[in-house]
């Protein structure tokens, strides 16, 4: 039924399953290329559980090292670089694994 709405609503300008575009190819989803999942979690993570920590301090732990992120100097050009990296390795691997290149 979804798919049926989709395709009368939106004709030939949807992406999924079902699709009216047989040949439009599905983005990929590779948390390699996603700098929440390849920096931002991992970088909050060492920071928050840097010590042990209560349920209580949890919030301020998580206040605090985004803020801490946040004030590094030069953090998100090194981001940025590390994203441009990852995209050109995914050239050159044809959109396949590309981990090794990097």
């Amino acid at each position: 039924a979804v798919r049926q709405f989709l395709n009368r609503k939106f004709a030939n300008r949807w992406i999924g399953r079902g699709t009216q575009r047989p040949n439009h190819l599905w983005p990929a989803r590779s948390p390699d290329l996603n700098p929440v999942d390849f920096f931002l979690w991992g970088q909050l993570k060492s920071l928050v559980y840097a010590t042990p920590i209560q349920n209580e301090d949890l919030r301020n732990r998580i206040i605090d090292g985004c803020e801490r992120i946040r004030n590094t100097p030069g953090i998100f050009e090194r981001v940025r670089q590390s994203m441009e990296r990852r995209v050109e390795a995914c050239i050159m691997a044809a959109g396949g694994h590309f981990q090794q290149l990097l």
